[in-house]
C-alpha cells in the first residue's frame, strides 16, 4: 500500500485550499466526528476560512451535527456548498437524506470522495477539514493517494480498545506518507457536577502514552461532558459555547502544526543559464 503506486493519478492540489487536514479513527465511537465538527467551527471562530467534508458515505452525521439539512445546489458542473457557523460543507447526508442506507462497492466510493474534492466549488479555504470514516479502508485509500494532504489527526478515547486501534491508523499514515499532526484523546475525563472532581471513565493518560510511544504530537485531552453531546444532537457545536474552549485551544494548536509542516519545503530544482 503505497501513495506512489505505478498507474497511480498524481496528487493534483484542490484548488483555492492552503491546508487540507484528515481527521480519522481506527474504531468507530470516539467521537471522531464530534472533534471534527468542533475542530472547523472553532477554526471558523478564530477567523480562519473553513470547509467541512463528510467522507463517512456511510454514517454521515455532520448535518445533524451542524444542525442544517438542505440539498446543494449545482452552478453548472460545480456542486456549491452549504454553508453553517461560518463553515462550508459537503456530506452524503445532504444528498442522501433519512434512515436509506447506501449499499456501495469501492469505485463508487472513489467516485464520490473525489466529487466532494474537486466538484465542489470551495471557493478560497485556509482549512479543509475531512471527517473519514472509521479504520483503513477503500475511502481513506482513495483520499491518500489522490488528494495532497496537509496532516492527519488520529482520534481516540484513553481506553486499551480504542488505543489498539488507534495504532494501526497511526501506522497507516505513516505507511502512506501522510505526515501526523497528532493524537487527540476524546472522552478523556468526566468532571463531576456535584463535586467538581475528575473521574477517569476510560482508564487515564492512554493516549499520551500511545502517541510519545510512536514518535508522534499528543495534541489535546478532550472532556466527556454533557455538553458535547447535546451540542452534536441539537445542531449548535460545542465550539460556539462558552464551554468549549478546550475545542478553540485544539483549533489554535493544529492552526499551528499545520502552518509548521506544511511550509517544509522538498528539494528544488533551479534551472539557470
Amino acid at each position: 500500500m503505497s501513495p506512489n503506486q505505478p498507474g497511480m493519478p498524481p496528487k493534483v492540489p484542490i484548488q483555492g485550499v492552503k491546508y487540507l487536514i484528515a481527521v480519522g479513527s481506527g474504531k468507530g465511537g470516539v467521537g471522531k466526528t464530534t472533534v471534527s465538527v468542533n475542530l472547523s467551527v472553532g477554526l471558523a471562530s478564530l477567523g480562519y476560512r473553513v470547509g467541512l467534508m463528510d467522507a463517512d458515505v456511510y454514517g454521515p452525521n455532520v448535518p445533524l451535527m451542524m444542525g442544517i439539512n438542505k440539498t446543494p445546489m449545482a452552478f453548472g458542473d460545480r456542486i456549491q456548498p452549504l454553508e453553517q457557523f461560518g463553515v462550508k460543507l459537503m456530506s452524503m447526508g445532504f444528498l442522501n437524506p433519512g434512515d436509506k442506507p447506501l449499499v456501495w462497492r469501492g469505485p463508487m466510493l472513489h467516485s464520490v470522495i473525489q466529487q466532494f474534492l474537486r466538484g465542489v466549488d470551495w471557493g478560497e479555504l485556509d482549512f479543509l477539514v475531512i471527517d473519514l470514516p472509521p479504520g483503513t479502508g477503500d475511502v481513506q485509500l482513495s483520499l491518500i493517494q489522490t488528494a495532497p494532504i496537509t496532516g492527519s489527526i488520529v482520534v481516540t478515547t484513553p481506553s486499551d480498545v480504542s488505543l489498539e486501534d488507534a495504532r494501526k491508523a497511526v501506522l497507516m499514515f505513516h505507511q502512506v506518507k501522510v505526515p501526523i499532526l497528532g493524537v487527540v484523546e476524546n472522552m478523556s475525563y468526566l468532571t463531576c457536577p456535584h463535586c467538581s472532581e475528575r473521574i477517569d471513565v476510560f482508564s487515564y493518560g492512554g493516549g499520551k502514552r500511545t502517541a510519545e510511544e510512536m514518535g508522534v504530537d499528543f495534541l489535546a485531552e478532550l472532556p466527556l461532558s454533557p455538553a458535547v453531546r447535546i451540542g452534536g444532537d441539537t445542531g449548535n457545536p460545542i465550539a460556539r459555547q462558552p464551554e468549549g474552549k478546550a475545542f478553540l485551544e485544539l483549533a489554535r494548536i493544529v492552526a499551528a502544526r499545520a502552518a509548521a509542516v506544511g511550509n517544509q519545503e522538498g528539494p528544488k530544482i533551479e534551472i539557470s543559464d
